[in-house]
């Protein structure tokens, strides 16, 4: 199983999972020419692609999945919720997620989980080939129980670190925003990512990512410095997501 970042961030995030021939798009908050010219970048088109998932509503991750969809004839899963909210026009499949049930697409065992974020119905997803678990969590503002256990013993995971409370809070955007992004519905920050991490098993973990961090309200060295702290810097390599370029292929061995 292999995995990569279209890229990460509030102006558009996407990201590729692929094991033993199956290949899917989680989000897609980018036009569907710009992810046409991301995804080249990994020698894949969307017609590579076997479905899109989608977590929640919000632009930065499901701006493209429709466009997407009905040009290359793609299935989308998603939440009702998340369906109820899609203001991106017809889709050419739609299969819905129940957020507490697992399901199969071709290699990849999907096993979706409901996360607390000011959205209709989010959720995310903790990805199988049968031998090594990936987990992805952003756009979260709290940590749940539920989440734990489902984020429980990875082998890889692409975490949250949107933002830095301190630069948060001196940062440019208005008082209602900064409560919204530093809420319990809002975004993770370095801190609790970290804590999350201190809160489950990594013994078996390989990589982890830091994702979707803020441009104005953080920096990448803070973020791998809090999750460094939180799992041992000498134990595997923790990289950054970006926002222009997202993160090469990693496969998991």
């Amino acid at each position: 199983m292999r995995f990569a970042s279209l890229g990460s961030g509030s102006k558009g995030n996407a990201t590729v999972v692929e094991a033993d021939g199956t290949r899917v798009l989680i989000d897609c908050g980018f036009s569907r020419a710009e992810a046409e010219k991301r995804l080249a970048r990994f020698s894949l088109t969307p017609a590579d692609l076997d479905a899109v998932l989608v977590t929640h509503e919000h632009s930065d991750h499901i701006a493209g999945v429709a466009r997407l969809s009905r040009h290359y004839d793609l299935p989308v899963w998603m939440t009702a919720g998340t369906e109820a909210m899609h203001k991106g026009g017809e889709l050419a499949q739609l299969r819905r997620i129940n957020s507490h049930r697992a399901f199969r697409i071709g290699k990849l065992q999907v096993q979706p989980f409901p996360v607390p974020h000011d959205a209709r119905e989010p959720c995310q997803f903790v990805f199988s080939d049968g031998r090594r678990r990936l987990g992805l969590l952003t756009d979260v503002g709290s940590i749940t129980a539920h989440m734990l256990q489902a984020l429980d013993q990875l082998d890889a995971f692409i975490l949250e670190c949107n933002h830095d409370p301190a630069m948060l809070q001196a940062g440019p955007y208005p008082p209602q925003l900064k409560q919204r992004v530093g809420g319990a519905y809002g975004h993770l920050s370095n801190q609790q990512a970290a804590s999350l991490l201190k809160r489950i098993r990594t013994d078996r973990l390989q990589h982890l990512i830091a994702a979707h961090i803020s441009e104005k309200n953080n920096r990448a060295e803070l973020a791998l410095a809090c999750l460094a702290d939180a799992v041992g810097e000498s134990r595997f390599g923790i990289l950054a997501a970006d926002q222009p370029s997202g993160m090469p292929w990693i496969d998991l061995d």
